[in-house]
C-alpha cells in the first residue's frame, strides 16, 4: 500500500471517528427516533376508562448536544397565548441549527381548550395544574399529569411551564421559579432562567426550608421534584388571544433558548423587580370590583 494512500485512510477514519462522537445520537421519544437536525411531530395518547384524550408534541433534535428543554403550553385550555406562541414556535424552529433538543408540548389540555372550559378537563373536572405527580391508573387528568411528569419532564433538563390569565384573570406579564432552602443550586438556576425571560416581574414561588416531604401539585413544581430547573410564564389575561401577548411569550421563549446556548442568540441582560412574597386577598362582599388605582 502506497504511504500516500496509507496516511489518506488514516485521516479519513480520524475525521469519521470525530464526526461520530460531535454528532449526538437520535433522540427517542413516544416509540419514535428523532434524527439529529430533524423535528418529529407526535401524539401522546392517554386513556382511562371510556375517556381518551390526546397531547400534540413536537421534538426538535438539534444537530449537536446540548440541554433538552421541555416546553408546556395549555395546562388550561383557556389560556390561549401560550398555545398559540407553541404554534409559532413550532413553525420557525428549525432544528438543523440547534444545540440541544427541544420538547414542545402545544396543547396539554386539549379536552379544557375543546370544551373552552376555565381551569378544569371537563372529562373529569379537574385541574391538571393541581393533581401532579398524577396516576397512572387514576382519572384520564391524574393520567395526563403522570404522562406529562414521567414522558416529558423525566426526558428533560430542563422545563418551562407557559400560562396566561384566562376568562377570570387580569394580570401583569409575570415570570416565576421555585425557592427552596434544601436545594440551592436548584433554585438559583431557576432564579437565573426566569431572570433571562426578560419580563418585568420574577416571583419567587416556595421560599420554604424543604419540598421533599410535600406533593408536586403544580407542572413546574413535579419538575422541581425530580430535580430539574423549571420556572413558569404567566402573560395574558381574560382567556383573550392578544397578539402582544403572543409575541411576548414567544420572545421569552427564545430569550431562554438563548441562554441555555440551544440557539446561539444570547439575551440582552435584564434587571426585574424580584417579589419574594405573595398575597391573596380574598373579598368578604360579593359585587362588583372597582379599583382605585392601576398596576
Amino acid at each position: 500500500m502506497p504511504l500516500r494512500f496509507f496516511f489518506l485512510l488514516s485521516a479519513l477514519f480520524f475525521f469519521t471517528q470525530v464526526l461520530a462522537v460531535a454528532l449526538p445520537k437520535p433522540f427517542l421519544f413516544n416509540g419514535q427516533s428523532v434524527a439529529p437536525g430533524r423535528k418529529v411531530a407526535t401524539l401522546l395518547y392517554v386513556t382511562a376508562g371510556q375517556d381518551t384524550a390526546v397531547v400534540p408534541v413536537t421534538v426538535f433534535h438539534g444537530r449537536r448536544p446540548g440541554p433538552v428543554l421541555g416546553i408546556i403550553a395549555g395546562v388550561h385550555g383557556y389560556e390561549y397565548p401560550p398555545i398559540l406562541a407553541a404554534q409559532q414556535l413550532a413553525q420557525e424552529l428549525d432544528p438543523a441549527q440547534l444545540r440541544g433538543t427541544v420538547i414542545l408540548v402545544h396543547l396539554a389540555n386539549v379536552s379544557g381548550f375543546l370544551g373552552r372550559r376555565i381551569q378544569v378537563n371537563p372529562q373529569d373536572e379537574k385541574n391538571l395544574n393541581r393533581v401532579f405527580p398524577g396516576k397512572a391508573d387514576g382519572t384520564i387528568t391524574e393520567r395526563l399529569a403522570w404522562r406529562l411528569g414521567n414522558d416529558v419532564m423525566a426526558r428533560c433538563t430542563h422545563v418551562i411551564d407557559v400560562h396566561a390569565g384566562d376568562a377570570l384573570d387580569d394580570l401583569r406579564p409575570y415570570a416565576g421559579y421555585y425557592n427552596y432552602f434544601d436545594t440551592p443550586a436548584l433554585s438559583e438556576t431557576g432564579r437565573q432562567m426566569a431572570t433571562a425571560l426578560g419580563f418585568p416581574y420574577v416571583v419567587q414561588f416556595g421560599n420554604e426550608a424543604s419540598l421533599q416531604d410535600q406533593a408536586a401539585v403544580y407542572c413546574s413544581r413535579e419538575a422541581i421534584k425530580r430535580g430539574i430547573p423549571a420556572v413558569d410564564i404567566e402573560c395574558g389575561r381574560f382567556g383573550l388571544p392578544e397578539v402582544d401577548a403572543v409575541a411576548q411569550i414567544k420572545q421569552a421563549l427564545y430569550r431562554l433558548l438563548g441562554h441555555l446556548d440551544i440557539i446561539g442568540d444570547k439575551p440582552l441582560a435584564t434587571t426585574p423587580l424580584l417579589i419574594a412574597q405573595r398575597t391573596t386577598v380574598t373579598s368578604s362582599h360579593t359585587g362588583f370590583f372597582y379599583p382605585q388605582v392601576k398596576a
